[in-house]
């Protein structure tokens, strides 16, 4: 643990000595290379020019190459290798994707995402704009907040194990320690391997995801609502309206852009589910998503890089659009900037 702890201060103390070390150095060399000091008339104006042309592409360069590194290539990479046998060496054209239109494991992934993607978006964003509007005017809000925005904090392999505690299973007869199967229990119900349950599997998978999700909704759409004019709200007071009119016929309206990111925000995230999966079920009982699937395929059972490639491009494509849309929103929200 010690020399965990050591490596990590280490690496941290590396990465922000790096990287002041280079915008210093860099910013050094570029007043050295075009000084605007010492020199008069034209000269200063071309050195001053000339560097506020290169200063940008200083700062931003470091960011393009690792973009282009960690980011671009694997992409371009990735869509040749869906295009490959299962080593990875020789083409088989599109054999790949027919596999993918006829396998059923892909196609009961495919349901489960789309089931995912109907529930923890909408859950997420409404229970995070409850959460919102209920504790903007109470003196303890800012703790409530502080309390549901924790668990955004814990890794979802983390969270994972956490509710898989809650959801914990003993055999018959054994005192049932899990949290869920304990209340049922003590109220004469009977004990349940919550995760092994078909169907029903994917919602208690889907309520860690929520657990996670819904704090980072929150503190978004806490941050629109302060945005609305107090006037506004005082004159829908005035002419009547009640709290619940005000809510979904003035607030719901003005921060509707808002909602619509995070919204998009939350389902791009669900389509690459991958770690609460693995670590509650490994795909097992019918819960298997594309991402889990694409694992399986890739690294298990002597791998498939071929498949697993092409499952990872479906997964890209399905998530291009939402992103596109989450863009444009995000600049109109900032109005362009």
């Amino acid at each position: 643990m010690a020399a965990q702890i050591f490596s990590a201060i280490f690496v941290i103390i590396i990465g922000v000595g790096g990287c002041v070390a280079y915008f210093w150095g860099a910013n050094k060399l570029l007043d050295l290379t075009f000084p605007s000091r010492g020199v008069t008339g034209t000269a200063a104006v071309n050195n001053l020019r000339r560097q506020g042309l290169v200063r940008p592409w200083l700062f931003v360069g470091p960011a393009l190459i690792i973009l282009t590194i960690y980011l671009i290539y694997p992409v371009i990479a990735t869509l040749w290798l869906s295009f490959l046998d299962r080593g990875g060496t020789s083409f088989v054209g599109l054999a790949n994707y027919e596999w993918a239109l006829r396998d059923p494991d892909l196609r009961r992934s495919i349901l489960n995402n789309l089931l995912w993607l109907a529930v923890v978006p909408a859950a997420c964003t409404f229970l995070g704009l409850i959460i919102a509007v209920l504790t903007d005017k109470i003196w303890w809000g800012t703790i409530a907040k502080s309390l549901i925005f924790l668990p955004l904090a814990i890794s979802f392999v983390g969270a994972s194990v956490i509710w898989k505690f809650i959801y914990e299973y003993r055999g018959e007869g054994q005192v049932q320690i899990g949290l869920l199967n304990a209340i049922i229990q003590h109220f004469g119900g009977q004990p349940q391997v919550w995760i092994s349950l078909p169907f029903w599997n994917n919602f208690f998978l889907m309520i860690i995801l929520i657990w996670i999700q819904t704090g980072f909704a929150m503190v978004i759409l806490s941050s629109a609502l302060r945005g609305i004019p107090e006037e506004t709200l005082e004159a829908a007071v005035i002419d009547g309206a009640n709290p619940f009119q005000i809510f979904w016929k003035i607030m719901v309206p003005q921060i509707w852009g808002t909602i619509a990111v995070v919204w998009t925000t939350i389902t791009i995230l669900v389509l690459k589910v991958f770690d609460i999966v693995l670590t509650m079920t490994n795909g097992q009982w019918n819960s298997q998503v594309l991402a889990n699937l694409m694992f399986d395929w890739m690294f298990r059972g002597g791998g498939d890089f071929g498949r697993g490639a092409t499952i990872a491009i479906i997964i890209m494509i399905a998530v291009i659009p939402i992103m596109v849309w989450n863009i444009r929103q995000a600049n109109k929200e900032t109005g362009g900037h």
